[in-house]
């Protein structure tokens, strides 16, 4: 019993030193401590406050990313989705309706795009490529004509609600809260993506969908021919990459206090690129929640 369990200890120890991200986060720690070696103020709370905030938009569209690059596919249109559904959120907090309201707009701009590209690529059989480059050029359009390629910044009785969702922190370090000054103060971007990657974790690792997910990427017919719902699962993840990309938009609107067209534009190489540093192949079949995560890091401390 003894020798079975410390095998299969070895066998997980194996496992993990022999992955991707493993290694990413070891280059990321050595790139960490000589940073700041070189350049004391990079380890300080307010510089690691700033680099968590800055990569964890990108880290919250890796994930959906992921899913999409399991299945074998990939999506081109999350930096123009962003644009769209800022756009479409600021439109209304400038006609002076509930923030709730703009925001539920926003989003189902950014779905509906989701939607478009995962019928598309799933039940018509186009290319990803293609279609989702489609998208990046539509969606990017709208927002330009929705805007009328102007800055919206007039966002009515709610803009200090706007701004209290994207400007949140925690820990604080008020005169009354309980943090040292040495803990940085995380922002709400990044609070957000550490609960979407842990629920996005918890799918990959017990859940029948993600093996159907993984089985679509391994060998999308030998899945079909099993019974794996395919469609309906490459579907879903065009969705929900679209939904990550709508809610990296709408925290970065209320950080900003404004909306632009501009808003992710470039921002899906970047996002690939994170995906693909954190293990996932674009061959599909493989990827992780940390992986996504530790991508995006990678990329933000480098840049």
């Amino acid at each position: 019993m003894l020798d079975f369990v410390a095998t299969k200890e070895k066998t997980v120890l194996q496992r993990v030193i022999s992955s991707q991200p493993f290694w990413v986060t070891i280059a990321l720690i050595a790139l960490v401590m000589l940073m700041t070696a070189m350049e004391p103020s990079f380890g300080t709370s307010e510089n690691v406050a700033n680099v968590t905030r800055n990569f964890a938009p990108f880290g919250i569209m890796a994930l959906g990313m992921t899913i999409v690059i399991i299945t074998g596919g990939i999506d081109l249109s999350v930096g123009s989705v962003m644009g769209l559904v800022v756009i479409v959120a600021g439109l209304f907090l400038t006609w002076h309706y509930p923030w709730y309201v703009a925001f539920a707009m926003g989003l189902f701009s950014g779905l509906a795009c989701g939607a478009v590209n995962g019928f598309f690529v799933a039940y018509v059989g186009m290319p990803s490529f293609v279609v989702t480059l489609g998208m990046l050029s539509v969606a990017r359009s709208l927002a330009v004509v929705f805007s009328a390629n102007q800055m919206l910044y007039q966002f009515g009785p709610d803009a200090p609600i706007v701004k209290a969702i994207g400007q949140w922190k925690w820990p604080r370090h008020g005169p009354n809260d309980w943090a040292p000054h040495w803990i940085p103060e995380l922002s709400s971007q990044f609070w957000t993506m550490v609960i979407l990657a842990l629920i996005v974790g918890f799918v990959f690792n017990f859940t029948a969908w993600a093996r159907h997910l993984f089985a679509i990427g391994g060998n999308e017919e030998a899945a079909r021919l099993t019974g794996v719902p395919v469609n309906w699962i490459k579907f879903q993840a065009y969705v929900f990459s679209a939904f990550t990309a709508a809610l990296a938009s709408l925290l970065l609107l209320g950080y900003n206090g404004s909306a632009i067209n501009a808003m992710g534009q470039g921002y899906e190489l970047r996002v690939i690129a994170a995906t693909v540093i954190g293990g996932a192949s674009l061959m599909g079949g493989a990827g992780t929640a940390f992986g996504a995560i530790i991508g995006s890091a990678f990329l933000e401390v480098i840049r």
